[in-house]
């Protein structure tokens, strides 16, 4: 199956604030379960410096956080719409 296809939701030039995504794909893997590929995609892209958090909403609109370090995906967490603020 294909990788995760995701879109940019929110993405702080500054850093400040969590990089957020959004699952866009249905014909192939989701967010969750190609996390290492998506972390590590955003990390390669500059996107996700070490300390900046990932949150993303899944295909069902939930919002989760991914944790990670060392460029890749360690475990999820939750997340609220007050996380978005940082």
């Amino acid at each position: 199956m294909n990788h995760a296809k995701y879109v940019i939701v929110q993405d702080d030039l500054l850093d400040e604030l969590p990089l957020v995504i959004r699952d866009a794909g249905t014909d192939c893997r989701s967010v969750t379960n190609d996390a290492e590929h998506v972390v590590g995609e955003l990390v390669a892209q500059g996107r996700l410096p070490p300390g900046r958090r990932l949150l993303y909403y899944d295909s069902d609109g939930e919002l989760t956080e991914i944790i990670h370090a060392g460029g890749m995906a360690i475990a999820f967490g939750s997340a609220t719409e007050k996380d978005l603020d940082g």
